[in-house]
């Protein structure tokens, strides 16, 4: 079982992104962190990672639980953080 995975793969089999293609886009683009850092789309996802995705209007955290092998849905793979205060 992989404790990592690349960050555009990870988006696509979390269904948190439908499309690989998309994920990178939005990854090159500066629009999602790991550990409150700018990442990329090669950027590696490890078990216990919070990743910030702001799309358009849509600002979203979430705390990866596991590495999923295989394309599921976000139940499971992902815990999404409540906002922060002051935001």
């Amino acid at each position: 079982m992989a404790d990592h995975l690349r960050l555009d793969l990870f988006l696509k089999t979390s269904r948190l992104i439908k499309r690989r293609s998309l994920a990178k886009e939005i990854c090159d683009a500066g629009c999602v962190q790991i550990n409150g850092r700018m990442a990329k789309a090669g950027a590696l996802v490890q078990v216990g990672d919070a990743l910030t995705i702001d799309i358009r209007d849509r600002l979203m955290r979430v705390r990866v639980l596991r590495i999923p092998q295989r394309i599921e849905g976000p139940e499971g793979v992902v815990e999404v953080l409540p906002e922060e205060a002051g935001e």
